[in-house]
């Protein structure tokens, strides 16, 4: 796979990851305001992608909010904050985040480490380990990569989702002109909102 701005993070990094994230949604949603990273970790002075993923845990759960990108160009302390308030906008999943549900949020971070254009997608995606852009007809999408084990989504319908995500048809990942771009990251997750962090 072609090497990114090559980081690996401690799972001291990435539970700070994972609180950085969690600051930057309350102090945006209660104050209005971002939050700033402050002395950063070294491994967060990196040029990398990460995306950020919040998710409710009342009734069945559902994705409140998620944003990042696969590719980096600000430093990823700055990038983590920046994807937070953007997954807690209404520019997400359609609807702000309140200040009522932050103590049923579980929020994660997947850190890039590495990115794989590919044009055989079906051979080269490893369920649980890869992320998914696609792009292609003037939209894009991406899919996290914990999605497909927590779905139980063959490959096929994995990728069929990411187009769907994308505007486009099923099956749109095989043409020419749509470009599928597979990211490995590090996943760190809360194992219950404001609870402790475990890598996956």
């Amino acid at each position: 796979m072609a090497q990114a701005q090559a980081v690996t993070l401690s799972y001291e990094d990435g539970t700070r990851a994972v609180e950085l994230a969690r600051e930057s949604v309350e102090s945006y949603v209660i104050n209005g305001q971002r939050e700033q990273p402050g002395s950063m970790r070294e491994a967060f002075y990196a040029r990398t992608g990460v995306f950020i993923r919040l998710c409710s845990t009342r009734g069945r759960g559902r994705l409140r909010g998620c944003d990042g990108a696969y590719e980096g160009t600000d430093q990823l302390g700055h990038l983590i904050v920046d994807s937070a308030i953007s997954a807690a906008s209404d520019t997400s999943c359609g609807s702000e985040v309140e200040e009522a549900e932050l103590p049923n949020l579980k929020i994660s971070v997947c850190v890039v480490r590495d990115t794989q254009f590919t044009e055989n997608p079906v051979d080269d995606i490893e369920l649980g380990t890869h992320g998914v852009a696609i792009e292609g007809r003037g939209n894009q999408a991406w899919m996290y990569p914990t999605l497909p084990i927590e779905n139980e989504w063959s490959v096929f319908e994995y990728l069929d989702r990411t187009c769907r995500k994308a505007g486009l048809p099923k099956g749109a990942w095989e043409d020419d002109d749509v470009m599928v771009t597979l990211f490995d990251g590090q996943v760190f997750t809360e194992r219950e909102p404001e609870g402790t962090v475990e890598e996956l």
